[in-house]
């Protein structure tokens, strides 16, 4: 719902493939053929956040959670996961090298990451509402963050402190780029204008008493009485030495749009920006670079010279400058087929302009501009749409050998293969509501909005016939047990009887399937439900008055009313044996009655919202329902408990259903999303289910826990980069397990070492089975393996909740590894980290003055060998470089490609004849 599309590099090729979020999942199309080429699996949590790194190979996504996972491209793999944040990733950014990553959260947060040793390197405070844009800049290790608290936070990432704040917005700051070689930043809000900000970079330290005057020379700004009084940018530190950066606003450029902005981006070369609102508009701008802007001057400078020479009475003007508007100037408006949700840019080789749109009705546009023309228009090369409904699936069907799935929405229906999970039909309807395959499953019947019956020919996929039903909706439709006709209920208080007949048509010489209205039942409410006995002598009827009447099919008498709920039932299902009919209401619960009295066997608490769907398993008196907070939950009619729920739906779920086998359910839901779950033959066993549910409510209550406190740590604008969670916790568990052993197994060492002297001679040691396991290694060799094993990204958390108790023998292993010199990296950033959360009590233990001694000589000299060796390598591999390159004239990487371009045409042959077989 939150996350934009993005152009990834994938088999070397840029601006043909994007990614996409899909709820927990990325999915990677290719945009010339359609296809879905790569799937990068989450978890649980939706995908709020995307960012492909500058080399092309990795795509960072960020989560609802907060969690942010980097996958490898090529692989489609899982390589890094960071936790650091509380609540959804909204903004995403690596800086020019893929080095470090920055995120920012709805937690008002930024984190800034370190990629290649995996691990969080500070949390960055300020912020007052959620992040909306996070940029590094290139040059200056600097970092710029907005938010909807309408503020711009630049920040020195050297001293990690917040040196200036523009506060020139009066409302949101909702997206913002740097342009012109980072010489300029413009920002988009909540109206329709763009501000455009120069900026300076102060390089020295100045004079405080220095005039501002002197120190703001050297950027002229264009433009510059467009400047307003209201919008002036308030300085909001007091110490000139501390300005890195001067910004002044140099006016404003006018969108067309007049809503808020909701994207705004420029390509990577940052010589086209875009941006659009809450409407279907585009609208780019290209950026001058310094030449052309030189160019223009010089133009505008001949020609003013020249009205001087024709007017010598005339003052000439004094300079010539180009306004904001004639530097960034508009290109063109895209306009696309529906409500734009984000878009990304990418600049061809060739010189056109690629756009990818992802649309709000679930479509994914590509457009190209052709720069080189007189006046750009974009073209429309590609659209992704067969994946899927425009809107959301309000009814779904199972075909009866259990192999085609219908679903249907506002727009179309679509039949689905249920083992290949590809569309095989799309059919335009009208507002679906309600579906059923006809017997035989050659035809489909949809019950609509508007109160239609529509017949659909799945060979042919053309609308047969279409019949004025109802007055009102169709909510519900019900095949008869016989198979013969089905029967219909609608908002017009009506439940009509319809039959299957053959008809001849003028035009053609064969008979098709047509649809006979036979009978009409009456009532005094609208019609929600309607379900058939299996033994076709009672209908249930669902009122909108709450209650559940029951009539005998063959004269239409009443039978039985069951009442009991406080909100009108939308779903009800009577089970295979007709004994049990179970009802799920608006008011969130299920009863079962029995069908022989109408007696209430038993009210069920079912969901957090209302049942929106209810259906038995066949041959069972086991039943699912679908309710409104994203939930599917099995139960036992008969016991009366709760099986199981089948968690994967991220909104309400609209309906299911069950294959006649049983084996399948299939749900749809808000989220776009439609799913399909399988029986296993596994047995479940509802003691562990329970046991599990409990494990997970206690792992999710560990990570709402009050994150620990670094002692002397001031809870100002920085902090820790990670956070507590279960794995964490996990991980100083396993370390405190592997340091007690250590203990017992010196303490057995001594033992054994006293007995074998008071016996004059050697007793054979017995050896610790886990010890065994790692192949006869050392105690505190066991240590450092436990230790390696914690991710990096967790290392710093997992000794924050490590008890003090622990640190001194951890701290003389560490003296024991740094000096055979293994794992220094790892070891020095575990000893520092250690020494800063507990140095109070470190420098005040007596015990450990000698092995604090220790470490300091031992750490500086094996520190100062591993740099040495580092640089003693990359010396020698640039040496070979050179040497190889001056040795063939060629770049040193020409093989790769040539093998690369030979994969590149057998896969193209493959293809080719994969395409002759189909």
């Amino acid at each position: 719902a939150r996350a934009g599309v993005a152009f990834v590099a994938l088999r070397g090729e840029r601006g043909r493939y994007v990614a996409v979020p899909a709820c927990e999942h990325v999915f990677v199309w290719d945009t010339r053929k359609g296809e879905k080429v790569l799937i990068l699996k989450g978890l649980k949590q939706e995908v709020s956040c995307l960012c492909p790194s500058p080399d092309g190979l990795h795509l960072a996504v960020g989560y609802e959670d907060g969690a942010i996972r980097v996958f490898n491209l090529l692989s489609g793999e899982l390589t890094i996961t960071f936790n650091g944040h509380r609540a959804a990733v909204t903004a995403l950014q690596y800086d020019h090298l893929g080095g470090r990553l920055v995120s920012g959260s709805k937690d008002t947060e930024v984190i800034v990451w370190d990629v290649i040793n995996e691990s969080g390197l500070y949390r960055l405070r300020g912020h007052k509402d959620v992040i909306t844009q996070v940029l590094f800049l290139k040059e200056k290790n600097l970092l710029v963050t907005c938010a909807k608290d309408t503020l711009v936070k630049w920040w020195d990432l050297d001293t990690q402190h917040c040196f200036k704040t523009l506060v020139g917005h009066r409302a949101e700051v909702w997206g913002m780029a740097l342009l012109s070689e980072e010489k300029r930043l413009i920002t988009g809000s909540a109206d329709s204008e763009l501000r455009v900000w120069d900026l300076m970079y102060i390089q020295e330290v100045k004079d405080p008493d220095e005039p501002e005057s002197k120190k703001s020379k050297g950027s002229s700004s264009p433009g510059a009485e467009e400047n307003t009084e209201e919008d002036e940018t308030l300085e909001l530190d007091e110490h000139p030495e501390e300005r890195i950066v001067k910004c002044s606003k140099v006016g404003s450029i006018m969108r067309e749009g007049r809503d808020r902005v909701v994207t705004l981006g420029t390509d990577r070369t940052g010589k086209f920006l875009a941006c659009h609102g809450t409407d279907a508009v585009l609208e780019v701008f290209s950026v001058l670079s310094e030449e052309e802007i030189q160019k223009k001057l010089e133009k505008k400078m001949k020609k003013a010279r020249k009205k001087a020479k024709q007017n010598p009475e005339e003052e000439p003007e004094r300079s010539v400058e180009l306004s904001l508007q004639e530097e960034i100037q508009r290109v063109t408006n895209v306009k696309a087929s529906s409500k734009i949700k984000s878009f990304d840019l990418i600049l061809s080789p060739k010189g056109e302009l690629k756009m990818v749109l992802l649309l709000q009705n679930n479509v994914i546009e590509l457009y190209n501009l052709d720069l080189s023309a007189q006046v750009p228009q974009a073209v429309r090369v590609s659209k992704i749409t067969i994946g899927g409904h425009r809107s959301d699936v309000r009814t779904l069907a199972f075909s009866s050998d259990n192999i085609a799935i219908l679903s249907a929405a506002a727009e179309s229906v679509k039949i689905w293969n249920r083992s290949t999970l590809q569309c095989i039909r799309t059919m335009e309807c009208e507002y679906a509501l309600c579906s059923l395959f006809v017997p035989g499953d050659r035809q489909v019947i949809i019950g609509t909005k508007t109160g239609k019956l529509q017949l659909y020919d799945l060979a042919s996929g053309s609308l047969i016939e279409t019949l004025d039903a109802h007055d009102g909706a169709v909510w519900s439709i019900a095949l008869s047990p016989d198979q013969h006709g089905f029967v219909t209920g609608g908002a017009d208080k009506c439940v009509k009887f319809w039959e299957f007949e053959l008809v001849k048509d003028e035009s053609s010489v064969q008979k098709r399937l047509s649809m006979k209205h036979v009978r009409i039942l009456q009532l005094d409410e609208d019609v929600l439900c309607v379900r058939y006995s299996p033994n076709q002598k009672l209908l249930a009827v669902s009122l909108l008055d709450c209650t559940v009447k029951v009539f005998y099919i063959d004269t239409l008498k009443f039978f039985l009313s069951l009442y009991g709920h406080k909100l009108p039932v939308l779903c009800m299902d009577i089970c295979y044996d007709g004994t049990l009919i179970a009802t799920g209401s608006a008011d969130r619960n299920v009863k079962i009655w029995g069908l022989d009295f109408g007696d209430c066997h038993r009210s069920l608490f079912a969901h957090d919202d209302s049942v929106m769907y209810l259906q038995f398993v066949p041959k069972s008196h086991l039943f699912f329902t679908a309710g409104k907070d994203s939930k599917i939950k099995q139960w036992d009619a008969d016991k009366f408990e709760h099986i199981q729920t089948l968690e994967g739906h991220h909104q309400e779920v609209w309906c299911l259903a069950l294959s006649p086998n049983g084996d399948y359910v299939v749900s749809a839901s808000h989220d776009k999303s439609l799913r399909l779950w399988e029986r296993t033959r596994e047995p479940l066993i509802l003691e562990e289910e329970r046991e599990m549910q409990r494990e997970a409510e206690y792992e999710e209550s560990v990570a709402k826990e009050e994150q620990p406190v670094v002692a002397g740590e001031r809870q100002g604008e920085t902090g820790l980069a990670g956070k507590k969670t279960i794995e964490t916790i996990k991980a100083a568990e396993r370390i405190m397990e592997a340091i007690e052993l250590y203990r017992e197994e010196m303490a057995k060492l001594k033992e054994h070492n006293a007995i074998c002297k008071a016996a004059g001679k050697e007793v054979p040691f017995p050896v610790n089975p886990i010890l065994r396991a790692y192949g006869n290694i050392t105690p505190s060799a066991y240590v450092l393996e436990v230790f390696k094993k914690v991710k990096s990204s967790e290392l710093e958390e997992s000794l924050l909740v490590l008890p003090f108790s622990y640190v001194p023998d951890l701290l003389r292993l560490f003296n024991e590894y740094i000096q055979l010199g293994s794992d220094i990296e790892l070891l020095c950033r575990a000893l520092l980290f250690l020494l800063k959360i507990h140095f109070g009590q470190i420098t005040s233990n007596q015990m450990l003055v000698t092995v604090i001694e220790n470490l300091k000589k031992t750490t500086i000299s094996r520190v100062s060998e591993a740099r040495d060796v580092l640089g003693f390598n990359m010396a020698g591999l640039q040496f070979l470089k050179r040497e190889i390159e001056a040795k063939d004239e060629v770049t040193f990487f020409a093989d790769a490609t040539e093998r690369f371009e030979e994969k590149k045409r057998k896969r193209k042959k493959k293809e080719k004849m994969v395409l002759a077989v189909l």
